[in-house]
């Protein structure tokens, strides 16, 4: 596995990460990590791994956009220096395209989003041992919906971006897709973007995908 001893992991984002968690940083006992995948991660790291020590920390602030989570990522991110950084945002970016069309000062448009991500990466890859891009996602199939269209502009951001910087990505778009093949969305999330418990395992699994987690370890 790729995390050490008293590592300490920030898991910056909007709802999907956030999921009830203390604000504006959660971590320790309780619910404090609130219930999504993030949450998910902690009990499988603890569990597989006791001899390790984590510290997770949840900076994940429902109803965020890019521009947001850019705003407060020195007090959020940067100034917790973390060993690892997780970035996963970009929903609202995309969301409020659709349910907002007329509210056009909420809209965060491609070039604006690849540039705060960007931001993000350039704050803190000089004094972490890796950082994770998440991409986001709409569990929509059909990928001519336009929304989901739209969303698909932003996961290929994240991968570009990731691929420059070197960082690793998650693409959950992907996980989802492949999922809902099988799955209707219903089963995960009645809006189509915030996870059950089920949803919420399936990305964690995605996340430790991409960490040489070994499940099969005694």
């Amino acid at each position: 596995m790729i995390f050490e001893n008293m590592d300490r992991i920030v898991f910056a984002g909007d709802s999907v990460t956030d999921m009830g968690s203390v604000q504006p940083v959660g971590e320790g006992l309780g619910d404090s990590l609130g219930m999504g995948y993030v949450r998910v991660l902690e009990n499988l790291l603890t569990a597989f791994y006791p001899e390790v020590n984590l510290r997770i920390t949840n900076s994940g602030v429902s109803g965020n956009s890019s521009r947001d989570l850019l705003a407060r990522f020195q007090r959020d991110v940067v100034d917790l220096h973390p060993d690892w950084v997780s970035i996963c945002i970009g929903i609202n970016d995309v969301w409020r395209q659709f349910d907002c069309p007329a509210l056009a000062e909420h809209h965060v448009l491609p070039e604006e989003y690849e540039e705060n991500i960007r931001k993000m990466i350039l704050a803190v890859k000089d004094s972490v041992k890796g950082i994770f891009i998440l991409s986001p996602y709409y569990m929509e199939p059909n990928r001519r919906d336009a929304m989901r269209a739209r969303m698909d502009e932003y996961v290929e951001i994240c991968r570009k971006l990731a691929e420059e910087y070197g960082c690793r990505f998650v693409d959950f778009q992907k996980m989802y897709e492949e999922y809902c093949s099988i799955r209707h969305s219903s089963r995960i999330a009645w809006d189509r973007v915030h996870p059950n418990q089920i949803g919420a395992t399936l990305m964690a699994r995605a996340f430790l995908d991409q960490c040489d987690f070994d499940y099969g370890r005694r």
